[in-house]
């Protein structure tokens, strides 16, 4: 019994490693040259086609959201026959 546990222990300490296997490059400085750029388009947007597509999508689902909901309140006020 001690040894399989012995064994247990020696494979869960290979597994869970704490070095890295291979070398993450630094895109740290690079992103902030690109945020920190004054070209007049907002933070949000510097991302790229991405970013623009999240944006646009929140919006869409923002007024949506809220056309439903004054929809629902409006409904909710007026009088059932």
């Amino acid at each position: 019994m001690f040894r399989y546990t012995m064994a247990l222990r020696q494979v869960s300490r290979r597994t869970f490693s704490s070095t890295v296997s291979r070398q993450i490059d630094n895109k740290v400085p690079a992103n902030q040259k690109l945020f920190q750029e004054d070209n007049g388009i907002p933070v949000y947007l510097k991302g790229g086609t991405k970013d623009a597509l999240l944006y646009r999508a929140t919006m869409v689902l923002t007024v949506f959201g809220s056309g439903l909901v004054l929809y629902n309140l409006f409904d909710a006020a007026l009088s059932k026959k």
